[in-house]
């Protein structure tokens, strides 16, 4: 059981750090680094109450049980719509957002070696060459997703260990906490911490071992919160806020996350921190579009009543890819912007919708399982009252 919980730690773990990683110190630099660590935690907070709740809800439920049969059962047709148009907008969000800030990535490291591409061509490139890999199947993912990771946290942590002397305490006070209500540094901090929907997954992994599902929940979401305070740290203390190739300037940037890997190149100035920076940014997108991808072919696939072999194969992966890639070429400064229209759908699956699934089960249809959510009523309040307020924002905003 040990080796299923440390599995299931990292799992949680890799489908939160990745690509939107990236993003996190840019939306949130105008917050100023304590502001950020306060938003850190705050949204932390309620997304792990959400996944709980998710928890509770399934629980309810035979096994194999998704968020889309969730919402029927308890919510009923007009739950389940939400949660159907809501998984598709937030896959082919985060979609778009990877392919954006990969093809930059991919242009950079093209242009290192001489090589100069249009932004167009690098866009289809990276997502051909990826996508393939999607397209060959789940043990293709799987083994390619496996040592990315591996590769990738090791990146990850000797990045912060060499930048880190490189901190200056009058960066990471820079900007202002009342920016903390800001849509972008919300939403794309929201999207950071959006793994819970594969709860339902690890349940079935633990058997029902509720115990240990709970841990895995609990733990599984501290480790990406410290280390999106580490990165934080390293990124606001290198890198000012303002200036031509401040964080404020990166933010607007076409290119983000190539923009965000050259000025911290640039700053720190060795050659060591130059390699690990592009290392881990370029495996942080990639895995992060493995997975999506994965999930979105086989959510149509299940959508659609396909099966993925020849042509419905074909019709599946052009459906999965199509749409993000047309968004993408037309709008290649998309990767911030994306983001944060995940974090909006975010907020409806993974916050919003399992507080009122939970409300609906426990007091309207009286049904219980092997956990209850403390904090009764008022908790629940507290969740839909933020998630009602933060979708307020985002559309009058």
């Amino acid at each position: 059981m040990i080796s299923k919980l440390i599995g299931s730690i990292l799992l949680i773990v890799g489908t939160c750090v990745g690509a939107g990683m990236l993003a996190l110190p840019i939306a949130t630099a105008q917050l100023g680094f304590v502001g950020s660590i306060i938003l850190l935690v705050a949204v932390w907070a309620i997304m792990t109450a959400g996944a709980f709740y998710i928890l509770e809800v399934n629980l309810w439920l035979p096994l194999n049980s998704n968020l889309i049969s969730m919402a029927r059962a308890t919510i009923g047709p007009v739950g389940q719509l939400i949660a159907w148009v809501n998984v598709l907008l937030l896959l082919y969000s985060l979609l778009c957002a990877y392919i954006a800030g990969g093809s930059g990535l991919l242009q950079n490291i093209l242009s290192s070696a001489g090589l100069e591409l249009p932004e167009w061509l690098t866009s289809l490139l990276f997502t051909l060459v990826f996508g393939f890999v999607c397209w060959l199947g789940m043990h293709a993912v799987d083994y390619t997703n496996r040592v990315l990771m591996f590769v990738k946290f090791g990146g990850f942590f000797l990045l912060i260990i060499l930048l880190t002397p490189f901190v200056q305490a009058d960066k990471l006070l820079a900007g202002n906490m009342m920016n903390i209500t800001s849509a972008v540094a919300v939403m794309v901090t929201i999207t950071s911490f959006g793994y819970a929907a594969i709860v339902p997954s690890l349940r079935i992994y633990f058997a029902g071992d509720v115990k240990s599902l709970k841990l895995a929940i609990l733990i599984g979401s501290l480790v990406p919160l410290i280390c999106y305070i580490l990165w934080d740290m390293v990124i606001m203390g290198v890198i000012p806020l303002e200036g031509t190739q401040g964080l404020a300037a990166i933010l607007n940037s076409s290119n983000s996350t190539s923009d965000l890997a050259n000025t911290l190149s640039a700053t720190a100035s060795r050659e060591s921190i130059t390699f690990f920076t592009k290392l881990f940014t370029s495996i942080a997108v990639v895995t992060s579009f493995l997975g999506v991808s994965l999930t979105l072919s086989d959510f149509l696939a299940d959508g659609c009543r396909l099966d993925k072999i020849g042509s419905g194969k074909n019709i599946i992966y052009a459906l999965t890819f199509l749409p993000p890639v047309c968004i993408v070429l037309l709008k290649p400064d998309i990767f911030v912007k994306a983001l944060e229209y995940a974090g909006i759908y975010c907020v409806v699956l993974l916050m919003l919708l399992p507080a009122w699934m939970a409300w609906t089960g426990r007091y309207h249809r009286h049904l219980r399982g092997g956990f209850t959510v403390p904090g009764g009523k008022p908790l629940l309040v507290i969740v839909l009252l933020i998630s009602g307020v933060l979708l307020a924002q985002s559309i009058f905003g």
